[in-house]
């Protein structure tokens, strides 16, 4: 059996919290965008509140991660 070290978990949480991030982001920024075109005449503050919402939600996820014991 391979043993995995500490630093080989880390590393795979990080990259796993980056993926995370960066499908959150687009995707608020897609459903943002769709409400600014059809709801809002095109105004960017739900772009960028659907981007935000997106990072929020990533970083409490990757926190989560990070934070747990395993």
């Amino acid at each position: 059996m391979a043993a995995t070290f500490a630093e080989d978990q880390y590393g795979r949480k990080v990259d796993r919290c980056l993926s995370d991030t960066l499908l959150k982001f687009g995707g608020g920024m897609i459903l943002g965008s769709v409400f600014s075109l059809v709801f809002f005449k095109r105004r960017a503050w739900p772009i960028i509140m659907g981007s935000g919402f997106g990072v929020g939600v990533a970083y409490n996820n990757c926190e989560r991660s990070l934070n747990s014991a395993k």
